[in-house]
C-alpha cells in the first residue's frame, strides 16, 4: 500500500510538472545560455538566470514570487548590444490561451544588489489575443505552445547598464483564475543609446495591474467578449 501510495505521488508530482513550464535556456545575440532547470540551486550550474524554486504559478498579481518566480540572484550576466535579439526557450508549455509579456529593469548598480523593487519595470514586448474567440488560439502563449521559444529585439536606443529581463506568461485557460509564470535573467546591455522610458511606461512587480483587471480575471470561455487588453503599462519601444 505504501509502496503504490508512492508511485501515485511521484506520478502526481510528474503530472504537474508537465502541465506547467518554465524559460529554461536563451539565445542572446546569437549566443546560447542555460537557463535553470533544477530545483538545487546549490549544486546547479551557474547561469544568467535568476534561478527559480519550481515550476507552479504565482495565482496573484501581488505575490512577491510574481516577479521572477521567487528567483532573487544568479551568479552570471550575458552582454546585448541595444537593438540585439533576445530568445527565450522553454522545453515545455502545455496553454493556448494568454498573453506573452516581456519586461526590462534597470539596476541601479551591480546585480547583488537589484532586487527589482521600485516603479521601474518596463515593457518591450507583448502579445495578447490577435483575434477572437478568447477560447481560441490566436494568443501569444498559444505561439509559445507551437514553437517553445519567445524572440524580443532590445529599443536600439535604450541606454546602455546592468539589466534585468522577465519573461512572463500569463495562462488564462481557467475562467477567472489566471495563472503567472515568469522567470528573469541578467543582462549587461552596451550602445551609444540614452534613453529611457517615462513613467506612464513604468510599473511595479508585484503589482503592475489590480487583480481585477479584465486583462487578468478573464473568462475566456465567455462568448460575450470579443476583445482583450494586456494588462500593464504599453510597451516601450525606445
Amino acid at each position: 500500500m505504501l509502496f503504490s501510495s508512492a508511485i501515485a505521488a511521484v506520478a502526481l508530482l510528474s503530472a504537474q510538472a508537465a502541465a506547467h513550464g518554465a524559460v529554461t535556456s536563451y539565445v542572446i545575440d546569437g549566443k546560447s545560455y542555460p537557463g535553470y532547470e533544477g530545483f538545487a540551486p546549490a549544486t546547479s550550474p551557474k547561469t544568467i538566470q535568476r534561478q527559480w524554486p519550481d515550476y507552479n504559478p504565482t495565482m496573484t498579481v501581488t505575490d512577491r514570487k510574481v516577479m521572477c518566480n521567487g528567483g532573487t540572484s544568479a551568479d552570471l550576466s550575458a552582454p546585448v548590444k541595444a537593438g540585439g535579439k533576445v530568445r527565450a526557450n522553454w522545453k515545455q508549455w502545455t496553454h493556448e490561451q494568454g498573453p506573452v509579456m516581456v519586461w526590462m529593469y534597470k539596476c541601479a548598480g551591480d546585480f547583488k544588489s537589484c532586487d527589482g523593487s521600485g516603479k521601474k519595470w518596463f515593457k518591450i514586448d507583448e502579445e495578447g489575443m490577435t483575434a477572437p474567440p478568447l477560447s481560441g488560439r490566436n494568443w501569444g502563449t498559444a505561439k509559445v505552445l507551437k514553437n517553445l521559444y519567445w524572440e524580443s529585439t532590445i529599443p536600439s536606443s535604450l541606454a546602455p547598464g546592468n539589466y534585468l529581463i522577465r519573461h512572463e506568461l500569463l495562462a488564462l485557460h481557467q475562467a477567472k483564475t489566471p495563472q503567472f509564470y515568469a522567470e528573469c535573467a541578467q543582462l549587461e546591455v552596451s550602445g551609444s543609446g540614452s534613453a529611457q522610458p517615462g513613467g506612464e511606461y513604468l510599473a511595479n512587480i508585484p503589482g503592475y495591474a489590480p487583480q481585477s483587471d479584465p486583462g487578468i480575471t478573464v473568462d475566456t470561455y465567455s462568448n460575450a467578449i470579443t476583445e482583450y487588453t494586456t494588462p500593464g503599462p504599453r510597451v516601450w519601444k525606445g
